[in-house]
């Protein structure tokens, strides 16, 4: 070999294509493109009794990038494995060695382990210079973690395709964070408003309008259910009416310190794209991910943050001094406490060596490089900096005053507060809330009452899970790892055990299904203890403080002799029917909740030999109405008909005659953009929701949620246009190529 050459693997091609640029011709990066083998589907994949053996095969679609792999490694002397720096891209690293032992191109290389927690020419050539081995701990752990993935999915799924449905299937995270929407869904519809009443009075002192909220009667502060009906709140109302004016009793002032918060981890990333940009976890991910391999600024690939992968807060030693010169060249010197913060990692287990996800170049602002992002890329970019700025300004002074004021037996209160010193806020605000200001008053001031009200209010149930509040929770139960939260939530959408409304969980009928089934046969392996144990213990494998087949034999042990229970006891209508306290009209037999392919609905516990069914929603009293013409097929009565997706004409012969067609009020003019054959009809989605869709459905399959209109998208040709309601006003847009045009166009 006349030339020694160096063959770098990373795993994405946009990150190899960066760090080719920063190394040199004397070294070929390439990439794997993620993991290049999987275990092979179906059983046998993991052979409990042969030491937990795992048959593993390639990636078929990664079958070329492996062999340009082979092929330039023959030529290379030296391999550098420079995969993700976690327990993924261990493995992905190992399976790349085994797989150059079987095609005979590994024992001429030196091997080492580099790997690249940022992608700077500086970070990278330390990684090379700087080599380690391949780390066994991780990769063991990582199989371990697969190995428990598959025994639990590949016993309990076939059990669920058959007591419940084909297509449904259990996890070891997924499984527990369904768990957490349903609990959640269940004790909303559990909870018992109750009422309660608050009394406000709009009030002038020295001409500013203050509004000052009854706080305590008799010196005795009141709780919020003081008050609970109209009769009494009338009464206080009345009292306190009497008076035009009062007298400033006193006055309460503190000064507060408020510390910035740390720099991102995944899960705080996560949850921030949420809230603040209204991102999905997967969509915060890829764009941190893109971000991080690398954009292009002026002809160099730059890599713009570091790794996204993290749940450390530790910030580089080196990048401090460049962050604090920002801040100063930003904000002032007077923005910088005299020594740098340090943050300390509250998460179990967190990976030290990893930093917090910052920026990699402080000589790339947002604004700077705008230019070169997407506009997401450029929202995700600005989050990071900020917050990174943030975390090592000085803290903001806020200055709270309550105000009291005395009207015979009762006390009212006014609240405000104004920030003083802004510090860290001027970069980042993590609260966001309005701060409500007063003006400057003494005790004795004179007050003028102006008006005063009672106002109800009604106890909530607990709020739904949004991605960001579900990430946080499983971040704080120690369910899952940085890396898994974006693909457990997108596995409980694709599986459609969930839908998103308002960007909040419900469950749908199947996975509250697929969770009683779990719940009732299989609690412990959704139970957020075991969970976060095995998490724990996976962590414990990847330091070498446990082995891997002690962990799963334990694993296994328990799980085998649950799914042999389960299979011979367990019927389908153990799971999917459940017995009402009501009577079948036609029959007198008892009514059961079933779960039906569209969702839920009520049936007769006699079926077949009854009939009966009615949708969830629609009560045993509703009158189906004759339609004034017989039925094209059969000449029986046609009837309106009501079920979860709305109200539509049916035969009175079902089930003997199907024939089923839209209401005349629910077919649009538009013809179906799609097959073309038909009108779009309106329906409703099994939540309630409106949304336009072909009648052919399921040769069909095309609908869409906002009006469509009979109007072809001058961009893209597409027969139709839709007219969607946003807050600013209605807008004419493409649902295809998202073209959007004048509404009075």
């Amino acid at each position: 070999m006349s030339k020694q050459q160096t063959l770098v693997i990373v795993e994405s091609p946009t990150k190899a294509k960066t760090v080719g640029r920063m190394v040199g011709s004397s070294y070929t990066v390439l990439a794997s493109f993620g993991h290049v083998f999987e275990l092979i589907p179906k059983n046998g994949a993991v052979e409990p009794d042969n030491h937990f053996h795992m048959n593993y095969q390639p990636v078929e679609k990664n079958l070329k990038h492996l062999t340009k792999i082979v092929s330039s490694a023959k030529k290379s002397t030296t391999l550098i494995l420079a995969t993700d720096p976690d327990r993924e891209g261990e493995a992905i690293a190992w399976h790349i060695c085994e797989y150059l032992k079987e095609k005979k191109a590994y024992d001429h290389l030196t091997v080492k382990r580099s790997t690249f927690h940022q992608i700077t020419k500086k970070a990278i050539i330390h990684a090379i210079e700087n080599p380690k081995d391949l780390n066994m701990h991780l990769v063991n752990a990582q199989h371990a973690r697969r190995a428990m993935d598959y025994l639990l999915g590949f016993n309990i799924s076939p059990l669920m395709w058959r007591t419940i449905k084909p297509g449904t299937s259990a996890g070891r995270v997924q499984s527990p964070a369904l768990n957490l929407i349903v609990s959640r869904e269940n004790a909303r519809n559990q909870f018992e408003t109750q009422e309660y009443w608050s009394i406000t009075t709009e009030s002038s002192i020295q001409k500013h309008p203050v509004t000052l909220t009854l706080y305590a009667q008799n010196q005795d502060k009141l709780d919020k259910f003081a008050i609970t009906n109209d009769k009494e709140a009338q009464k206080i109302v009345s009292e306190i009416q009497k008076h035009k004016s009062a007298a400033v009793s006193d006055i309460k002032s503190q000064t507060r310190s408020r510390n910035p918060k740390a720099p991102f981890t995944t899960s705080t990333l996560q949850q921030e794209g949420s809230n603040k940009l209204g991102f999905p976890t997967a969509k915060t991910m890829k764009i941190a991910q893109e971000l991080y391999e690398g954009i292009d600024i002026d002809g160099q690939q730059v890599g713009l943050i570091t790794y996204m992968r993290t749940d450390s807060v530790h910030i580089a030693t080196e990048a401090i001094p460049e962050i604090r010169d920002c801040i100063v060249n930003t904000y002032g010197s007077d923005h910088i406490p005299d020594s740098p913060r340090v943050f300390k990692t509250k998460t179990k287990n967190a990976q030290e060596a990893h930093e917090a996800i910052r920026p990699t170049h402080f000589d790339f602002p947002p604004n700077k490089i705008k230019e070169a992002l997407s506009s997401d890329q450029l929202k995700l970019y600005q989050l990071i900096w900020s917050k990174t700025l943030a975390s090592q300004m000085i803290p903001a002074q806020i200055d709270s005053t309550s105000v009291f004021v005395d009207i015979d037996q009762f006390q009212l209160k006014a609240t405000g507060s104004v920030i003083k010193v802004a510090g860290f806020l001027k970069a980042y605000d993590d609260d966001q809330k309005q701060e409500s200001k007063l003006p400057q008053i003494h005790a004795g001031d004179s007050v003028a009452l102006l008006e005063t009200n009672p106002h109800q209010h009604f106890t909530e149930p607990p709020p739904r899970y949004t991605e960001a509040s579900l990430v946080k929770e499983l971040e704080e139960l120690g369910i899952g790892r940085p890396s898994t939260y974006a693909s457990i939530i997108s596995t409980l959408k694709k599986r459609q055990y969930v839908e998103i409304e308002g960007r909040k969980f419900i469950p749908t009928d199947i996975g509250d299904v697929v969770n009683k089934f779990l719940t009732l046969y299989f609690t412990m392996y959704i139970d957020h203890q075991f969970t976060a144990k095995m998490e724990d213990s996976l962590d414990d494998i990847s330091r070498g403080e446990q082995g891997k087949e002690a962990l799963l034999t334990t694993f296994w042990t328990g799980l085998s002799e649950q799914v042999q229970t389960i299979s011979s006891d367990v019927k389908r209508s153990d799971v999917t029917h459940e017995e009402l306290d009501e009577k079948c009209p036609e029959c007198d037999a008892t009514l059961l909740l079933k779960l039906g392919k569209h969702g839920k609905f009520i049936g007769c516990s006699q079926y077949p030999e009854c009939n009966y069914t009615r949708p969830l929603n629609e009560s045993a009293e509703k009158v189906e109405e004759k339609i004034d013409k017989p039925c094209p097929e059969c000449s029986s009565d046609l009837i309106k008909k009501h079920s979860a997706a709305g109200s539509f004409i049916g035969c009175s012969n079902y089930p003997k005659c199907k024939h089923t067609e839209p209401l005349p009020e629910n077919i649009t003019d538009v013809d179906c953009p799609k097959c073309a054959k038909t009108k779009l009809i309106k329906r409703k989605s099994r939540r309630g929701k409106v949304f336009f869709g072909c009648p052919a459905y399921p040769k069909c399959k095309y609908a869409t949620w906002n009006t469509p209109i009979k109007k072809a998208c001058p961009a893209c040709k597409w027969p139709i246009m839709t007219e969607k309601v946003l807050k600013k006003g209605t807008v004419i847009e493409c649902p295809e190529c998202k073209h959007k045009i004048d509404s009075d166009a």
